[in-house]
């Protein structure tokens, strides 16, 4: 499997921890996998990989990806988004279900958890990425933009103003709330982008490997965990 830059470091090693603890190839579903970050790694692990998206250009891109990596035939591209999963994918199908950056922006959460549970095998696991208000509200007021600030703060679902592009955020608590509702349960969480975001650009050039390493050590750790971008919770059906 490629090795992961500090940003994605701290979902790689829980992915290939998951993927030992199997032991096997596994069928996995990625939900808003775009052009194959993600599928096409885990294809070339030995893995089977059906991604869903609903951009046909990015689906387009992920086909030619996986055929470069010699990996097409592990590769399934499905036109669809979250909130159709129910009708793209049979229940009980898939071993691992990735969920990257998608929860904050469709129209139903509480559907698409569900959706990506009723997908999984018992004892399959679910990879969800959602952005975190705590790193959010930290930012804008770092910015100066302390009115936009003590908006997400106030905010009930975690949204700006009309302008912001997700339609809601999460903390650790919000996040394992949500995923336990729809029948997961969750068993690890961790931060990532802790510091990759706030350090200068030259250090995330010059000292990558120092700079992964002090993600990694943060990462599973309150506070530094519940400030990172972006918050990763490993869940899995009983």
């Amino acid at each position: 499997m490629e090795s992961s830059a500090p940003r994605t470091a701290v979902v790689w090693q829980v992915l290939r921890r998951e993927l030992a603890r199997a032991g096997r190839p596994l069928t996995a579903l990625d939900v808003g996998g775009g052009t194959g970050g993600f599928a096409v790694p885990l294809a070339q692990a030995g893995h089977t990989v059906t991604v869903v998206d609903p951009s046909p250009d990015a689906l387009a891109a992920l086909t030619r990806r996986a055929a470069e990596a010699g990996v097409g035939e592990r590769v399934s591209a499905v036109q669809g988004d979250g909130d159709g999963l129910g009708d793209l994918v049979p229940p009980a199908s898939v071993d691992l279900v990735l969920c990257h950056s998608m929860l904050e922006v469709v129209d139903d959460p509480q559907k698409v958890v569900a959706a990506l549970a009723a997908t999984l095998r018992p004892g399959g696991a679910a990879s969800v990425v959602v952005a975190s208000r705590a790193a959010a509200v930290l930012a804008k007021a770092i910015g100066g933009h302390l009115a936009a600030a003590s908006l997400l703060v106030a905010s009930p679902d975690g949204r700006g103003d009309t302008r912001d592009r997700l339609r809601r955020r999460y903390s650790a608590e919000t996040a394992t709330e949500l995923l336990s509702g729809g029948g997961l349960t969750v068993e690890e969480i961790h931060g990532v982008r802790v510091v990759a975001d706030l350090v200068p650009g030259t250090v995330a050039e010059s000292e990558p490997e120092a700079l992964q390493a002090f993600e990694l050590a943060l990462a599973g750790i309150p506070p530094y965990r519940d400030i990172a971008t972006q918050l990763h919770l490993l869940a899995r059906k009983s």
